[in-house]
């Protein structure tokens, strides 16, 4: 058989509610109750909530007063990074020792490539033996659904939840989908949906049979891709995942100094612009590293391993404690630097817990302003530019 006429089968799995779940592996009381994790202050945000609030209409992201408003006998628990950064990274462990291939989407979400599997053992039953020996080791539920691409074993996840599995045969792909309503679609977004409906288009189906012209003169590039996943076509691969992955930045001074006022405002400064561009990637980081560069040339460097986040406040005070324990020779210094790795897709939900509505806001309308003037235009005050003493 020809390599390239072999079937793909590509499987999503998605750890079911994951913070939640962690809450109730760590206490049991939890179990079957209606829990919130999040801010403990009214001030606070919704960062995860289980099935049993959602019926009443609580979802992540909503200001915890609304939240506890809906859902009055709600149980809120602060929300614990490094216990869910622990557990992503055993479930994490658990995939790559098991599948050929592993894209880590996110904290919570895996994309694992099987094709080829199916010759030897069966997709079907490596997919159970997989889900049962995540739930063994880590304790965790675990939904997936296994089908030709990305595009249909993500949608289908969603109807495997909670704790369940389903399978999407080849060529079924299109019909699937139909019934779908548009905004089950990855890629269209309330904009894009306010402006289909606009136009009577309300689930795939129709979505599907809009001529691609029509798509591409209405919505552009997108208006294409939209089209072929609308008829079940995704031939997006599965992207191995490496922690060394990584973004960073360094500064070789034009005089060496000594002046720790100074170079603790350069870490600030470099800590808050890789923030920014992790943050406008979409990305989460798992790792800090701060590196030193002595007059000599002596260069010494150390890292640390921290819960997932893209949160200014959080990397600037890890990347301080390592340079402290770095700059011990009280030399001269040529050049420092700062990168961030083990990198992860997520948006800052991880952060809604320890953050209120207000700074939120704050920090979404500091980086909208960094988007539309340049990631310079504001920054704490401390890491303004400082003329460096010897």
């Amino acid at each position: 058989m020809d390599w390239q006429d072999t079937k793909r089968f590509v499987a999503h799995l998605d750890l079911d509610t994951f913070f939640v779940s962690v809450e109730r592996l760590k206490n049991s009381q939890f179990v079957g109750k209606p829990l919130i994790v999040g801010g403990l202050s009214d001030r606070g945000v919704v960062a995860a909530c289980s099935y049993e609030t959602r019926k009443f209409g609580v979802h992540s992201a909503m200001p915890m007063k609304l939240a506890l408003r809906l859902c009055p006998h709600a149980i809120v628990v602060r929300g614990d990074s490094d216990s869910y950064s622990y557990y992503s990274r055993l479930v994490t462990d658990v995939v790559a020792d098991t599948v050929p291939v592993m894209e880590k989407a996110s904290i919570d979400e895996f994309y694992v490539d099987l094709t080829g599997v199916d010759r030897f053992f069966g997709c079907s039953q490596f997919m159970i033996e997989l889900k049962n020996r995540i739930r063994k080791e880590s304790g965790l539920p675990i939904s997936y659904a296994l089908a030709s691409n990305k595009l249909i074993s993500k949608v289908a996840t969603d109807d495997a939840k909670p704790d369940g599995r389903k399978e999407i045969e080849h060529g079924l792909e299109k019909s699937y989908l139909a019934p779908l309503k548009i905004e089950r679609m990855p890629g269209i977004g309330q904009k894009t949906s306010a402006l289909l409906q606009q136009m009577g288009v309300r689930t795939i189906k129709v979505l599907s049979e809009i001529p691609v012209l029509m798509m591409q003169n209405l919505l552009g590039k997108n208006g294409i891709d939209l089209s072929r996943k609308a008829n079940g076509i995704d031939p997006t691969p599965i992207v191995p995942y490496s922690e060394q992955k990584s973004i960073g930045t360094e500064e070789t001074f034009q005089q060496d100094t000594i002046d720790l006022k100074f170079l603790n405002s350069e870490i600030i400064r470099m800590t808050e612009k890789i923030a920014f561009q992790l943050r406008q990637s979409g990305k989460l980081t798992g790792c800090i590293m701060v590196k030193l560069r002595y007059s000599n040339f002596d260069t010494v460097s150390k890292q640390m391993v921290i819960s997932y986040t893209a949160s200014d406040a959080v990397l600037i005070q890890k990347a301080k404690e390592l340079f402290a324990k770095l700059y011990e020779k009280r030399m001269l210094v040529r050049l420092i630097g700062v990168r961030l790795s083990h990198l992860v897709q997520g948006a800052q939900q991880i952060r809604l817990f320890e953050d209120t509505e207000e700074s939120v806001r704050l920090y979404q309308a500091m980086d909208a302003m960094r988007n539309r003037f340049g990631d310079e235009v504001i920054k704490r005050a401390i890491s303004a530019p400082i003329p460096p003493t010897k």
